[in-house]
């Protein structure tokens, strides 16, 4: 319990202390934001701050930072320290100059900001990769929700049927302007998560001895000796560091009403996320006594766990507030998805957002790609966790490219010394993590685990010394003293 809460803690100091560090090297000012500049009532809206944040929050919130966390939990409570600091040091930095990136170009998506930083080829590669990512994530939170609610329900209410319902819900939700659906509900859904996340570690905490929370170890559990390096770090994404955040982010910096809400918006919502994480990788670990049991269990599904533990917990009303807070979590992150989606073919198609047709032109198309992945999904057994796998892997590759982007601009900005380091570092680990584990996985080229770490580590040490060199160049170039 002791190494639990402080690792709560550290996130907090790490918001107030890492997260002015991250603001302070950004250096927001008092330019207008997009949601005062154009102001179109699509999607380009101002909201209060609090209302920005609860909707970031629940865009990245989805299944991610609940099953990736109860599946990283079976490594054992060294999880805690990469959501700790993956969270702190990568994940909100990545969150925030997103945002902030896209704040200061319109709101442009992650691809166009690529394209800019890094180039035609990298535009192009991540207006592909960024929707199918997009579309995967979105079947990931159409599938899961559905399961939790065919549980809750009668039997004619399957997951085919709530499947549906929810595809529903994501075309008006794509759709309509973001103030009208999803800046009504959020708030609302906002509430259930915080009172849900709050109910989960209250039982836990406040069982009397019945459940125990390991303390931290580095010590590997998995009972089927799977690698922490780099597995854990894939399969733990949404709670530490996530592509899928940086598709996100420019959502929201199109409502921000001022930069200097950045952080609170941006770096605060990852952190919260980073609680939740947190709160059910402790959960997964002391519910089930040992990582063999939780693995056991989750090869039932990972939607079947989350029943388990919030019943069992918190007993029939509090386990279905518990699992209505975390069939809330997915679906307001897949909503967005296919919303994000939408936002980034429009930007490459030219095809005005503003105007109802082109949003039916883009949407339904992407609509019709999710439902067929979420009927194989639901169809096949293992449908789920091989889009999972997918998924995962993506999220970190673009977290990658995301990092990579911003070490860019801050770069083309002068901030030469440690500011771009500020992103660099984590750039480069993320390099390490997604080429290793592509190398090495099934899904991946199923190389030997030692060629696979020298090949990961030299991708990152390679990208890495590129950098160096740009920054020797910028800093030659500019002719004068280097700022932060």
């Amino acid at each position: 319990m002791i190494s639990l809460l402080t690792a709560f803690a550290v996130l907090i100091v790490g918001f107030f202390v890492y997260g002015k560090v991250t603001e302070k090297i950004f250096a927001p000012d008092d330019r207008k934001t997009p949601a005062v500049a154009i102001n179109d009532g699509v999607d380009c809206v101002p909201m209060k701050t609090w209302k920005a944040f609860l909707i970031q929050l629940l865009n990245i919130a989805g299944t991610g930072p609940i099953f990736g966390a109860l599946m990283g939990a079976v490594f054992g409570p060294v999880v805690f320290l990469w959501i700790v600091f993956g969270s702190i040091l990568g994940g909100a930095v990545h969150d925030y100059m997103s945002g902030m990136i896209s704040s200061r170009h319109n709101g442009a998506s992650i691809a166009e900001l690529s394209g800019t930083y890094l180039g035609k080829v990298a535009k192009w590669v991540m207006r592909i990769f960024s929707v199918v990512l997009l579309v995967l994530c979105g079947t990931v939170f159409v599938t899961s929700p559905a399961g939790l609610l065919d549980k809750l329900t009668p039997d004619w209410m399957n997951g085919t049927f709530w499947a549906i319902v929810i595809l529903v819900y994501y075309l008006l939700a794509t759709l309509l302007p973001i103030d009208k659906l999803i800046g009504k509900l959020y708030p609302v859904f906002g509430v259930l998560l915080i009172v849900m996340a709050v109910a989960v570690i209250g039982g836990i905490l406040f069982s009397g001895g019945k459940y125990t929370i390991p303390e931290i170890s580095l010590q590997n559990l998995h009972p089927k000796e799977t690698p922490v390096w780099p597995y854990m770090f894939i399969t733990v994404a949404c709670g530490a560091v996530s592509g899928f955040h940086s598709t996100q982010s420019p959502m929201i910096a199109k409502c921000i009403k001022s930069e200097k809400e950045g952080r609170k918006v941006f770096y605060g919502a990852m952190i919260s996320e980073s609680v939740i994480a947190l709160i059910w990788a402790a959960a997964g670990v002391a519910f089930y006594g040992t990582t063999q049991l939780l693995n056991d269990a989750l090869a039932n599904g990972a939607s079947n766990v989350v029943y388990e533990i919030s019943t069992g917990v918190l007993g029939t009303f509090g386990g279905i507030l518990a699992v209505v807070g975390v069939i809330v979590c997915p679906i307001t992150s897949g909503d967005t998805a296919f919303r994000s989606a939408r936002l980034i073919l429009g930007e490459t198609f030219k095809l005005d957002q503003k105007k109802i047709r082109n949003r039916l032109i883009i949407t339904i198309p992407l609509l019709a790609i999710g439902g067929l992945l979420t009927w194989f999904a639901i169809a096949n057994d293992s449908g789920f966790q091989i889009i999972w796998r997918y998924f995962s892997w993506s999220n970190q590759t673009l977290a990658m490219i995301a990092l990579w982007v911003a070490t860019a601009y801050l770069m083309k900005e002068g901030k030469y010394r440690f500011g771009s380091l500020l992103t660099a570092l984590p750039a480069s680990f993320m390099t390490a993590v997604s080429v290793t584990y592509i190398m090495m996985a099934k899904e991946g080229f199923k190389l030997d685990q030692t060629v696979s770490y020298i090949t990961g580590a030299s991708a990152a040490v390679v990208l890495f010394a590129v950098y160096l060199i740009a920054l020797v160049r910028r800093i030659k170039s500019a002719g004068t003293e280097a700022r932060l």
